[in-house]
């Protein structure tokens, strides 16, 4: 067993950076010499001195045999995994080799109707076929929570010939499912649970937090390391256990997902992160708690607000979820007043709330002004001529699919641009999504339903965005052809 407080890649990284050899050798700016001034002076140059190759020294990503395969099991250790992978694509790498790995063309795979779009890149990748299933939901709060055993096993006693089970856990408010129940359905019908725990990579850390995906019994999780732990942006990791997945088949699908040229700034910040919550998460998470603590107490106070609490389910307390449609604004507009006139950025804007993500990085002063920001907006908001909330419509999760034809199939045909008007019942050539989160609404191969567009139009008036489409501004959509030529994939 490796000592946790070795960081094998990140000392090797730092060694070579004060090396004085002659870089003869890709990157173009040869340790910084050749970086235009603006950008050196916006990072500073020792960044440049550590930004390397994949020399000796520094292993090989994918076949490492060094200072990468020491950091991969240690954060293995650290983190309750059997065998880690570093990923320098982001979690979207991860998710969409999780499902090359286990599905095939035209085999079947159940997951959320709120996945994220880097699992339906997955099925396109690999030309599964979908079992959609609709998470519970909070109306009160307009927010998909998990799904639910009963769905899993009703799911899987529908289709037996599944090859996996995917799940969120948690969402990007926190919610957290029962792991652990649907990882034993899974399981009876020899088949994995992936589990994208995007935002939970700090439960291992404290026991006050929910269970990792892995100490619940799920066989493979891929967590986001940048976003609640100390790596840098697009840093993340896939985690595995058991025999269910063949190790090898991770390691091709991360050949073909994964940039031949990886960034060793974004490996060591791996290494980095994963020692910090080895030797000092607990405490970390313990002053994070207690921020979180004085948060939700505090903005529970002011008049027209409510806080996302466990209540029956699950939560992350770190995942700071406000609901402000009592104040008659949309959570867009708020989070625009916070931003551009009280200098205070949430991670996520909906239809009623913001969601704030609140780490160790975060100080008393940090919630001082979020608490003292949503103060002085309490009895004006409505004197500012912003769009109002009026009804709401269908929410995403719930707007049910009619897939036609597999996402893979969908994507490979050949497209045509239509007023929007006109596409309302042909089947959608494009990913079409508010974002954040990325959680599609429409998808290649599903009928356009006018519910969908109701919905997307909604989102559009109160000031979200739509991405992943060729129009954001939803007034065409790409098609491949009309519901009377639809033929069902799914038996």
């Amino acid at each position: 067993m490796f000592s946790q407080a070795r960081t094998p890649l990140l000392d090797s990284l730092k060694a070579l950076s004060q090396a004085t050899d002659g870089a003869f050798y890709a990157p173009g700016h040869k340790k910084g010499q050749g970086i235009y001034p603006p950008l050196a002076d916006l990072l500073g140059k020792s960044v440049f001195l550590a930004d390397l190759p994949e020399l000796p020294e520094l292993d090989n990503l994918f076949a490492p045999e060094g200072v990468i395969l020491e950091a991969q099991e240690l954060a293995a250790a650290a983190f309750g995994a059997e065998k880690t992978w570093f990923l320098v694509n982001g979690s979207t790498c991860g998710i969409i080799a999780a499902i090359l790995a286990t599905c095939g063309p035209g085999e079947k795979i159940i997951l959320p109707r709120n996945s994220h779009q880097s699992a339906y890149a997955g099925l396109i990748f690999s030309g599964a076929v979908p079992i959609f299933l609709n998470p519970e939901y909070n109306f009160e709060f307009d927010i998909p929570y998990s799904i639910t055993p009963a769905a899993v096993e009703t799911a899987l006693q529908q289709h037996p010939d599944s090859k996996a089970v995917m799940m969120i856990y948690p969402t990007y408010q926190g919610v957290c499912g029962d792991v652990k129940a649907i990882a034993q359905i899974t399981h009876q019908y020899q088949i994995p649970l992936l589990v994208d725990e995007a935002h939970g990579a700090h439960f291992t850390f404290h026991p006050a937090l929910p269970p990792s995906a892995l100490s619940a019994g799920a066989d493979l999780t891929v967590q986001s390391t940048h976003k609640v732990l100390g790596a840098m942006t697009q840093a993340s990791m896939l985690h595995l256990q058991g025999n269910r997945i063949e190790r090898q088949k991770i390691t091709q699908a991360l050949q073909l997902l994964q940039s031949t040229s990886p960034s060793y700034l974004l490996l060591a910040s791996l290494d980095a992160a994963r020692q910090q919550m080895a030797l000092q998460g607990k405490e970390l998470l313990h002053q994070t708690l207690q921020l979180a603590d004085s948060a939700i107490n505090s903005i529970s106070q002011i008049p027209g607000l409510s806080v996302l609490l466990p209540d029956l389910m699950l939560l992350d307390q770190t995942r700071l979820t406000v609901n402000v449609s009592q104040w008659g604004l949309s959570g867009f507009a708020v989070d625009e007043i916070l931003h551009t006139q009280l200098g205070v950025t949430a991670e996520l804007p909906m239809l009623k709330t913001l969601t704030f993500i609140i780490t160790f990085g975060n100080n008393k002063r940090d919630i001082a002004k979020l608490v003292s920001a949503l103060r002085s907006l309490e009895g004006s908001v409505g004197a500012n001529g912003e769009v109002k909330i009026t009804t709401l419509m269908a929410k995403p999760a719930h707007l049910l699919p009619h897939p036609c034809m597999s996402p893979r199939e969908a994507f490979l045909a050949a497209k045509k641009t239509l007023p929007r008007e006109n596409a309302v019942g042909c089947i959608s050539g494009e990913i079409v999504c508010p974002y954040p989160p990325g959680i599609p609404v429409l998808f290649p191969g599903e009928i356009i339903s006018v519910e969908a567009i109701d919905y997307l139009q909604e989102v559009l008036t109160l000031g979200g965005r739509i991405t992943g489409c060729q129009d954001p501004t939803l007034y065409t959509l790409q098609v491949i052809s009309c519901k009377n030529e639809e033929k069902s994939f799914i038996t």
